[in-house]
């Protein structure tokens, strides 16, 4: 759950250090992506809210515009949209962007999108039931949905520290497939795939991994089962930037070293290990 990025996501900005978890997950959803898009067909996408998760606003779709499919975002605070035009705009990739207070509209003519995309921001919109109304209103071929997975140790573990008071933008219940599934079906859409991702050797603990394991050994040492000592080591940043620039070719191959999970595991074990959950929609007979 990515309670943090609320109050500071500007730091990816100045820093842009993504860390590794995220960095495995970009690399894992670009070649979710990838297969759906070259599957489909798909030659434009809107991804609304483009805000959802850590790490650096607005750049999920990057590998696809590489590829040359036409992306347009779309975000619900300005100065957000301003660092994520200057970001793609140093990356020398068009973009169409807009600003969108609380996404009640889409502001599009109908089938404006082979491809509607959200990747974990439901839970930012105002209105669930109006908001898929509207993805499904201006896609033509499909519509990419990503949540949380709620059933993950490491999303339940994280829900602690939620509360409507401190988190009042986040609504945890817009994230349920199964409401999901419910309101596009209602609208002539059928559930074509879905599945868990992003499921590396880690859990999904919401700190850096070095964080996560000086914690740990300091909770080993307070129980007087750890004879390792404790020091925080400078990091060389990791970040999937260079990569996009051309002067890091071998940041994909890095990544998916730690993929054996994903490639591997059952089911019945990533349901409570992995990271993500997607729905993939089509048009029904009636859409």
């Amino acid at each position: 759950m990515a309670i943090p990025i609320i109050n500071d996501w500007q730091k990816y900005f100045h820093h842009p250090d993504e860390g590794l978890g995220s960095s495995y997950e970009r690399i894992i959803l670009n070649g979710l992506l990838a297969d759906v898009i070259s599957e489909h067909g798909i030659k434009s996408i809107l991804e609304t809210p483009s805000f959802g998760f850590t790490g650096l606003s607005g750049i999920n779709l990057v590998q696809a515009a590489l590829d040359g499919v036409s992306i347009t975002l779309e975000d619900d605070d300005a100065h957000r949209l301003e660092q994520i035009r200057a970001l793609w705009q140093d990356l020398n990739l068009p973009l169409k962007s807009k600003l969108n207070p609380g996404f009640r509209h889409l502001d599009y003519p109908g089938k404006s999108f082979d491809m509607a995309f959200n990747f974990s921001a439901l839970w930012f919109v105002e209105n669930l039931r109006g908001f898929l109304e509207e993805l499904a209103r201006v896609s033509s071929k499909l519509i990419f949905i990503s949540v949380p997975n709620r059933s993950g140790i490491g999303y339940k573990g994280q829900l602690k520290g939620y509360s409507k008071e401190a988190y009042p933008q986040l609504k945890p219940e817009y994230i349920d497939p199964a409401s999901v599934i419910h309101i596009l079906k209602a609208k002539g859409w059928k559930l074509l795939r879905k599945g868990f991702f992003d499921c590396p050797l880690w859990p999904d603990i919401g700190m850096s991994k070095e964080d996560f394991l000086m914690q740990y050994c300091m909770i080993c040492k307070v129980l007087g089962k750890c004879k390792v000592p404790i020091r925080k080591t400078d990091k060389a940043p990791v970040c999937i930037m260079d990569y996009y620039k051309g002067n890091d070719a071998d940041f994909p191959n890095r990544m998916l070293r730690y993929n054996a999970l994903e490639r591997f595991a059952p089911n019945a074990f990533k349901r409570y290990w992995a990271h993500h959950y997607y729905l993939i929609f089509c048009p029904g007979d009636n859409a």
